[in-house]
């Protein structure tokens, strides 16, 4: 998995893929297994987009999935939400940018998958977002010489969104690009980098989407043989 620059804070924080120990145990949780930051945002759709489950319902949702995956520590979230609440509506329209932006990467992703030509309204969704991102993004200085981080805005409610925006525009002019595949189980859409060797890998999760279509196949022969 790829790590993530966190927001220039100096507050406590958290690991990809992990919560703080001391998370409500009714959190939902989110799948981190798409291999780019960009991709597992993606991934916050379950199911299909024919048949979708939304896990991201409401801003805590986004902000919950924005500190499991790392981008802001415990410090960052409690301020975020309690912004979100005391300005309803701005909350509301970042919610909803961020599901526009989700789909936008995605079909982006996907049309590349198939071969077709990318929405310029896919890419303007995309560009506006990485303008906008790019002008909170600055050079710090660490024991370990300069790194890039992004520059907290307690004000805006979209900041989770900005490191989501520079791995989508980062891997989409990668050679890497051409490792994203589309799962190829039934109702489900998920995107993965597929890092094997031969690139023949067909299923999000092998234990999951991958057992379900060898117990399809098998019940298809058996019912054939019968």
């Amino acid at each position: 998995m790829v790590t993530v620059d966190r927001f220039g804070s100096g507050t406590e924080g958290s690991q990809r893929g992990g919560a703080p120990e001391h998370a409500a145990s009714a959190e939902k949780r989110f799948d981190f297994s798409g291999g780019e930051l960009c991709l597992d945002f993606c991934n916050t759709l379950n199911g299909s987009r024919a048949r979708p489950k939304e896990l991201l319902l409401a801003y805590p949702d986004l902000v919950s999935w924005a500190r499991q995956a790392g981008i802001v520590g415990d410090f960052e979230a409690r301020a975020l939400v309690e912004t979100a609440h005391q300005h309803p509506t701005e909350s509301t329209k970042a919610l909803f940018h961020a599901k526009a932006l989700r789909e936008a990467i995605f079909r982006l992703f996907s049309n590349s998958i198939d071969g077709a030509a990318p929405e310029p309204a896919d890419l303007a969704i995309l560009n506006v977002t990485l303008g906008r991102a790019l002008s909170h993004r600055r050079l710090s200085i660490t024991h370990q010489g300069f790194a890039w981080e992004w520059r907290r805005d307690d004000e805006a409610l979209d900041t989770m969104l900005w490191p989501v925006v520079q791995s989508a525009a980062d891997l989409l002019v990668s050679p890497k690009a051409s490792r994203v595949r589309r799962c190829g189980g039934t109702d489900c859409d998920w995107l993965f980098m597929d890092m094997s060797r031969n690139q023949s890998r067909r299923w999000c999760d092998m234990s999951g989407c991958g057992n379900r279509a060898k117990a399809r196949r098998y019940y298809a022969r058996k019912k054939t043989g019968r």
